[in-house]
């Protein structure tokens, strides 16, 4: 097993790594919408959309893999609401299709609306 860790993408704000990589799977591990340059979270589902799955993909180049690799992924959404507008983004990143489940949770680290989670092939 390997752990992936890269600068651009937010740091673990607990005891975990952004993936592991083990054979020829990468385990990307729950990205919130943080700004790896800063920190900030910007306001609205679009907006965290699109930083959670950036996120995602800055943790697969790391552990050289890609958004058309990724074969599931686990979506969690504040407030299940939201699940057109987030699908609108999620769709422009993983245009693949990859297996997936989205839920509604009660809460998310930081407050934010949602989180995104892949495992995928590398190597």
């Amino acid at each position: 097993m390997e752990t992936v860790i890269t600068k651009n993408a937010p740091g673990a704000i607990g005891p975990y790594s952004q993936a592991y990589k083990t054979g020829n799977l990468v385990f990307v591990s729950g990205q919130i919408p943080v700004s790896p340059a800063d920190g900030t979270v910007r306001e609205g589902i679009a907006a965290q959309a699109e930083q959670s799955c950036k996120n995602v993909g800055a943790i697969l180049e790391a552990a050289g893999s890609s958004f058309e690799r990724v074969v599931k992924t686990t979506c969690f959404l504040a407030d299940i609401n939201d699940f057109a507008a987030f699908n609108e983004v999620y769709a422009k990143f993983f245009t693949s299709k990859p297996a997936r489940s989205c839920v509604a949770v009660k809460d998310l680290p930081k407050g934010v609306l949602c989180e995104v989670e892949a495992v995928a092939e590398c190597g």
